[in-house]
């Protein structure tokens, strides 16, 4: 069990340790070419939620991530022991939940630095941070456990 709340607190390092670099080393809406045009760092603040969406709505974030904290921690010690792909999936959406609570609540904001533009559909993604990753990966992650658990159960149904 240890393991897996290591994982969560080592993107929370990562999340943070990566947005301080940022603070500390770039002004804000300054881009650093990485792979031109594809992928680049760039300064930027949030004060919403994914794509920006809820604007200054703190409150409400403040809220929706100590439910979502309780909800992954309650089904972490109920539901995922002995699934290995669940457990993980969880404690990154831990990990990524706190990694911007953090902002939130230390800025009132949360830094974002990694801007990519996808080639062959000409789309520049939304601009996201490490806590970002990570929770996309971890929903990712659940829904890959979900589908295999549910193909498993048809078997034994069979």
């Amino acid at each position: 069990m240890f393991i897996y709340y290591a994982l969560a607190a080592i993107v929370i390092a990562i999340d943070q340790l990566t947005k301080w670099l940022v603070i500390k080393n770039m002004e804000l809406g300054e881009r650093i070419d990485i792979m031109e045009p594809y992928i680049s760092l760039f300064s930027h603040r949030n004060r919403g939620a994914a794509w920006g969406m809820l604007q200054g709505q703190m409150w409400l974030f403040y809220v929706v991530t100590v439910v979502v904290v309780i909800g992954l921690i309650y089904y972490f010690h109920k539901e995922a022991k002995g699934h290995r792909l669940f457990s993980i999936s969880l404690m990154l959406l831990l990990g990524g939940a706190i990694g911007n609570f953090i902002d939130r609540l230390l800025m009132g904001e949360v830094v974002d630095f990694i801007s990519v533009l996808i080639p062959f559909i000409q789309y520049d993604f939304p601009i996201f941070n490490v806590a970002d990753a990570a929770l996309s990966i971890g929903v990712a992650l659940l829904i890959i456990h979900v589908l295999l658990d549910e193909k498993k159960n048809r078997k034994k149904v069979s």
